[in-house]
């Protein structure tokens, strides 16, 4: 990599982080707006193209958007849960592929961050949230859904879970753990599962839901979490088993 463009990368990292900063602490206000360019520049002592660089990267992070015109310039966003729902997966995600965790440790702390809103699920669910769960179980349950939507419907009942929760922050943390460790666990596991036994689950699990019985809900995601687990060690050792040697 050529040195005045590793340095100038460095610069707008630098810049964007002390913008960032100056955000998260406050001193830069939702709605306020930045520094021109020029001052930016000014400021820091770099060129114009760096401090370009850094808002861009802001922009990214949906820390700042921009608008055109004589009252143009950047100004602070409102991040919203919503909005950062994206970032968290493709993080978790990330994290996932680049650290090789390992299957049971995923599945531990997936199915411990969902527990954490079982009791305030079953408290707080709404009748939207439980007819999601009730659809998507009745999705899962027909013989021509593909593997592929079984997985989309798995994950959409339990966002429906944890959303039922009402807790913005947890849905936050949590769509990391539902949106990126749920699909990794059925990559591995689906040629194994039962779909049946799954449906069963799920259906236990709506109606723990249903009767605001917080801790049925728990346990049908500790016998979720054990099924899980007990297809994983069938699977690897499936793997590792000897090979039968060819008859004569």
């Amino acid at each position: 990599m050529d040195g005045a463009t590793e340095d100038k990368s460095d610069l707008s990292a630098k810049i964007a982080a002390d913008i960032r900063d100056s955000i998260v602490s406050g001193k830069l206000i939702v709605d306020e707006r930045l520094p021109s360019e020029a001052e930016l520049a000014e400021d820091f002592g770099v060129s114009r193209p760096t401090v370009r660089e850094a808002l861009k990267r802001l922009a990214a992070q949906s820390l700042i958007r921009t608008r055109r015109g004589a009252m143009g310039g950047a100004f602070v966003n409102r991040l919203s849960f919503e909005e950062a729902y994206g970032q968290q997966i493709t993080t978790s995600t990330l994290l996932l592929s680049m650290n090789e965790v390992d299957f049971e440790t995923a599945c531990e702390a997936r199915f411990a961050l969902e527990r954490a809103c079982a009791p305030l699920s079953a408290q707080r669910r709404s009748a939207d949230h439980l007819a999601t769960m009730r659809a998507e179980v009745h999705r899962q349950s027909q013989p021509g859904l593909s593997d592929e939507s079984f997985c989309a419907s798995d994950v959409a009942f339990h966002r429906a879970l944890v959303d039922g929760a009402g807790n913005p922050v947890l849905s936050y943390q949590l769509a990391g753990a539902v949106e990126a460790m749920q699909p990794l666990m059925n990559m591995i596991t689906f040629t194994a599962r039962s779909r049946e036994v799954i449906v069963a689950l799920h259906a236990g699990l709506a109606d723990a839901l249903e009767a605001r019985d917080g801790a049925g809900v728990d346990g049908r995601l500790i016998e979720l979490a054990d099924y899980t687990v007990a297809l994983y060690n069938r699977l690897r050792q499936a793997r590792h088993a000897p090979k039968a040697a060819p008859e004569a």
